[in-house]
């Protein structure tokens, strides 16, 4: 099995899955801002793959040879769904499978995210139906349900599953991300990690805002290896390179390229034109006028629109 997760530099740097938002569109304006060392798909639902297939997914496996490497975060309850999807992601061409335990939201919590903290027999199956694949299987997931002090008991329960990487957000599932991370339990983490699976990689996640941030927390916190950022994105597209100003011609070149790669990926993706205004908020800010741009661009109805609506500014 080949494992790319050996190979990386350290501190290593991720884009966070993001719903809605790390689609193959998102992630190509990603990498001309500056890329990460991995990317992850959004996450995806096995069962309703398995039941409803490439309808029930919406374009989130849509990956290109450029993105390397790139794993595909699945989530579900059924261990035998998961096994499927697993299977289907090696053959198209991901390069690992990361398993989501930490989401919070209603609808994933009905059979999988966060809800396996409180199924930690149905998470171990999930991991060993994964690994089938014949990928190297990573999980993200958060300290606990409910309480902090939940996470010894937690990730000990992962760390003795043999996955190459466990990605930590810092947070609690009914914290969502209304407290700040709690980075003050950081170097505990890491003593559990050298006692139960020295060879697990340890990611964390969670209000880390750019490449100097998080090699900042590795610095105060040795045994990290590796870096997740994932809000941090939209208050700077180019947080993975060390840049201290954005240009206001350099955001706006970024918006027309997601406007190009949108207007190409649009007939795989399916995604109707409203979800682009989500991201009009990256590229337009933090110069005069760009309150006022963003109100006229939210009230465009087409790519073209937006377009001419960003001329003068140009």
């Amino acid at each position: 099995m080949a494992n790319f997760w050996n190979n990386l530099p350290q501190p290593f740097y991720i884009l966070a899955p993001m719903e809605a938002v790390t689609d193959v569109i998102f992630r190509h304006v990603v990498a001309k801002a500056g890329a990460p060392d991995i990317w992850y798909s959004e996450f995806t639902n096995a069962t309703g793959w398995v039941h409803a297939g490439e309808k029930a997914i919406g374009g989130r496996l849509i990956r290109t040879e450029d993105e390397n490497p790139i794993v595909a975060q699945i989530w579900g309850g059924e261990p035998g769904d998961m096994e499927q999807l697993a299977a289907h992601c090696k053959e198209l061409g991901f390069h690992g499978i990361d398993i989501n335990m930490g989401c919070p939201a209603k609808s994933a919590i009905k059979s999988g995210g966060s809800a396996l903290i409180r199924k930690p027999e149905v998470a171990v199956a999930a991991i060993a139906a994964a690994k089938t694949a014949g990928l190297p299987v990573s999980v993200k997931t958060r300290l606990g349900y409910t309480h902090v002090d939940e996470w010894h008991d937690w990730l000990t329960t992962l760390l003795q599953q043999d996955i190459v990487n466990l990605t930590i957000h810092l947070r609690t599932k009914k914290e969502m991300s209304k407290v700040p991370a709690h980075f003050e339990l950081i170097d505990d983490i890491v003593a559990l990690r050298d006692k139960i699976a020295p060879d697990t990689l340890l990611t964390i996640n969670g209000d880390i805002e750019s490449r100097a941030h998080g090699e900042e927390l590795v610095r105060k916190h040795p045994g990290v290896n590796g870096v997740m950022i994932g809000r941090g994105i939209f208050h700077d597209p180019f947080c993975f390179v060390a840049k201290e100003d954005n240009e206001k011609a350099e955001l706006l070149n970024l918006l027309l390229l997601h406007l190009d790669l949108f207007d190409q990926w649009q007939p795989h993706t399916n995604r109707p034109f409203e979800t682009l205004k989500r991201f009009f908020k990256i590229y337009v800010r933090d110069f005069d006028g760009a309150k006022e741009l963003r109100d006229i661009l939210m009230h465009c109805k087409n790519t073209n629109e937006v377009r001419e609506a960003l001329r003068p500014h140009l």
